[in-house]
C-alpha cells in the first residue's frame, strides 16, 4: 500500500489512475495546456531517445512479437534452462530503440524481484540488459520445508501486528524470492481485511520456504469534467456523457474513466454519479454523502493526470494501453486518506475530518494515480529505499500534473498536499526544496534512510528533483519562496522542470527495476540523461551534481 503520507498515527493516502473518459461538457474554465506549457515543452525537447507515443494496436503488436521470441531472448541474455520470460511492457524510442520489460519464471514459479529490461537498437542489435537482481536464479530444491499453512499464519500475524482488522489470508503460493540477495524458494501470502486506519489491506508477506523466516513484506494498496464546481480547483470543464436525458460523470475520451459514489461504504464499486443539468458540485465542502463537489474534484484530477502523461510523455493511460481506471469518492466516514488499488485498477478518496475535507486536490490525484504508473513500469518495491523512490515518483509526477494543469486556483508549486490542510494548521504535507521542514523527511541520503517510513525516505529523491529542476539557493516561484540547501554546500544550477521530468520518466520506464535503491537510481537517471541529451551534455552533468548535492554519489 502506498499512502500519500504517513502520520505519526498512521494515515494513508493513495490515488487513482487518471484515465477518464468523457463526452460532453458544459461550461467551465481552466484548460490543461497553456502557452507556458508549450514553451517549456519546446525548451525541453529531448533527443531521439525520447519515448514515442504508440497506438494500442501498435503496442499490442510489439508485445506479441516480443512474447513470440522470449525463448530466443532468454538464451541470448544467458538465462538458465528452467527460466522463462513473460513480457510486461514495451517502450519504443523515437529512434526505434525498444526497451522490453519482462517478468521471469523459474521451473514454472514466478520470480519476484527477477524482472529485467532488454534494450534493443532499431537494427535489432542488443544494447544491454537492466536486471532487478544480477544473481543467477537457481535453487537447490523446489520442495518446501515448511507448510503453506505456517506461512499463512505468519503473514496474518504480521498484518495484525500492524494493527490490521478482519485479517484473512487468501492462501500461500510458492515463488522464487529474488528481491534481496541470493534467490530462494519462498511462499507469498496476501492478507486482506482492513488496515489500522480503515484502508483496505493487501499485505504481501514473503516467507522462506526452508526456514520459515519472514523475508519481506509490502502493501499492495497504494495511497496516498460538464462544468465542475470543485472545492480546490475552482470552476473547471469536465468531460461527461449524456445517456438519454441524464448526464453521467463518465469520460469516454480518456479510456472510459467513471466517478462513483460509495456513500460512506467501504466496498464495491458504488453508484455512478449522474446529474440533470451537467453542472457538478457547488464549490464548497459538504458533509452529505451524495455531495457532487468531491466527485468533481476527483474527475478533474483524473482528467488532468491522463492529459499530463499523454502530453508530456506520450503515455496513453496508466498502463499505456488506452484503458481508463475509475474513481470512488465518499469512502467510509471521516476517512482521512485516499488510495490507489491495482487489484481493482481504481482510485478511492476519503472525505477527511468531519467528512468536510475530501482528499481530492489536484496533486493528491496526480500522486496517487502515479502509483499505478510505477506499478505498471518499474514496480518499485514498497519498502526500504525502493519504497522511498516509489513515493517520490508519485510526488514528482503529482507536482508535474499540478504545473501542467496551470490552474489559477491551485497554481503549480513544489509543495505536496498544500490544499488539503491535513496537518490542521495550513502547512503542506511535504516540501520538495527542503524535505526536513515536515519534521520527518530526509534531505540527504545516509545509511539509515532505508529504515525510515517510505514517505520520509522519499525526501532524498524529492530534494534531488527540486535541485535538478530549479537549482539551489533562495528563489520565488509562482508566489512561493524556496531556499534549497545542498549536502556539500556547492551551488547547483537547475535545468528546468520539463527536462527533469523527462529524465525521471525515462529512468522509471526503461532503467529502474523493482529493487532499485538510491545508488541505482543515480545510475538510472544518468543513463536516461545520456540517452536523451548526451553523456557530455549540461543535463547529464546537472543530474550528477544534483545527486551529489543530496549525498548520493
Amino acid at each position: 500500500m502506498s499512502p500519500l503520507y504517513a502520520r505519526r498515527k498512521r494515515t494513508t493516502l493513495a490515488v487513482a489512475t487518471a484515465v477518464a473518459a468523457g463526452a460532453l461538457l458544459s461550461t467551465g474554465l481552466t484548460t490543461s495546456a497553456s502557452a507556458q506549457n508549450a514553451a517549456e515543452a519546446a525548451a525541453a525537447k529531448p533527443l531521439a531517445a525520447a519515448p514515442t507515443q504508440l497506438s494500442a494496436a501498435a503496442r499490442t503488436t510489439l508485445i506479441q512479437q516480443a512474447q513470440a521470441g522470449v525463448a530466443d531472448t532468454a538464451q541470448e541474455i544467458g538465462l538458465g534452462a528452467k527460466e522463462k520470460l513473460v513480457v510486461k511492457d514495451v517502450v519504443k524510442d523515437a529512434d526505434g530503440t525498444l526497451h522490453t520489460r519482462y517478468e521471469r519464471t523459474y521451473a514454472g514459479l514466478p520470480v519476484l524481484g527477477g524482472d529485467l529490461i532488454v534494450h534493443t537498437a532499431r537494427s535489432g542489435k542488443a544494447e544491454g540488459v537492466t536486471k532487478a537482481n544480477k544473481a543467477a536464479v537457481k535453487v537447490a530444491s523446489l520442495k518446501p520445508q515448511i507448510t503453506a499453512a505456517k506461512a499463512e499464519k505468519q503473514a496474518v500475524g504480521a498484518a495484525k501486528t500492524l494493527g490490521s482488522a478482519k485479517t484473512t489470508a487468501d492462501g500461500a503460493r510458492k515463488v522464487i524470492w529474488a528481491g534481496s540477495g541470493k534467490p530462494v524458494l519462498a511462499y507469498e501470502t496476501v492478507v486482506g481485511g482492513l488496515q489500522d486506519d480503515g484502508t483496505p489491506n493487501q499485505l504481501h508477506v514473503i516467507t522462506d520456504a526452508a526456514t520459515g523466516k519472514k523475508l519481506y513484506e509490502y502493501q499492495g494498496i497504494e495511497n496516498a469534467t460538464g462544468t465542475g464546481k470543485t472545492l480546490y480547483s475552482g470552476t473547471v470543464s469536465l468531460n461527461t456523457n449524456l445517456s438519454g436525458s441524464t448526464y453521467q460523470l463518465y469520460d469516454t475520451s480518456r479510456g472510459g474513466h467513471k466517478t462513483y459514489n460509495l456513500a460512506r461504504g467501504t466496498s464495491g464499486t458504488g453508484t455512478l454519479f449522474t446529474d440533470a443539468d451537467n453542472v457538478w458540485g457547488t464549490g464548497t465542502a459538504s458533509s452529505s454523502s451524495s455531495d457532487q463537489t468531491a466527485a468533481a474534484d476527483a474527475a478533474y484530477g483524473a482528467q488532468e493526470t491522463w492529459d499530463f502523461y499523454k502530453s508530456t510523455f506520450g503515455r496513453n493511460g496508466i498502463k499505456n494501453n488506452g484503458v481508463g481506471a475509475y474513481s470512488r469518492v465518499h469512502y467510509g466516514s471521516a476517512y482521512v486518506n485516499a488510495f490507489w488499488d491495482d487489484s481493482c485498477f481504481c482510485m478511492t478518496y476519503g472525505d477527511g475530518s468531519s467528512n468536510t475535507h475530501p482528499l481530492t486536490s489536484l496533486d493528491v490525484a496526480g500522486h496517487e494515480m502515479s502509483h499505478g504508473v510505477t506499478s505498471n513500469t518499474a514496480g518499485l518495491n514498497y519498502s526500504g529505499e525502493s519504497g522511498g523512490l516509489n513515493e517520490a515518483t508519485s510526488d514528482i509526477f503529482g507536482t508535474g500534473v499540478e504545473f501542467y494543469a496551470n490552474n489559477s486556483s491551485d497554481v503549480g508549486d513544489y509543495l505536496i498536499g498544500e490544499k488539503i490542510n491535513i496537518n490542521g494548521n495550513g502547512t503542506p504535507l511535504r516540501y520538495m526544496d527542503k524535505p526536513s521542514k515536515d519534521g520527518g523527511s530526509a534531505d540527504y541520503w545516509s545509511s539509515s534512510v532505508g529504515g525510515k517510513d517510505v514517505h520520509y525516505s522519499s525526501g532524498v529523491a524529492n530534494h534531488f528533483f527540486y535541485l535538478l529542476s530549479e537549482g539551489s539557493g533562495s528563489k520565488t516561484i509562482n508566489g512561493v519562496t524556496y531556499n534549497s540547501p545542498t549536502y556539500n554546500g556547492a551551488a547547483v544550477t537547475g535545468i528546468g522542470r520539463a527536462k527533469a521530468l523527462q529524465i525521471w520518466y525515462k529512468a522509471l520506464t526503461t532503467y529502474m527495476t523493482s529493487t532499485t535503491n538510491y545508488k541505482a537510481a543515480r545510475t538510472a537517471t544518468l543513463s536516461a540523461a545520456s540517452a536523451l541529451y548526451g553523456s557530455t551534455s549540461a543535463e547529464y552533468k546537472a543530474v550528477a551534481a544534483a545527486w551529489t548535492a543530496v549525498n548520493v554519489s
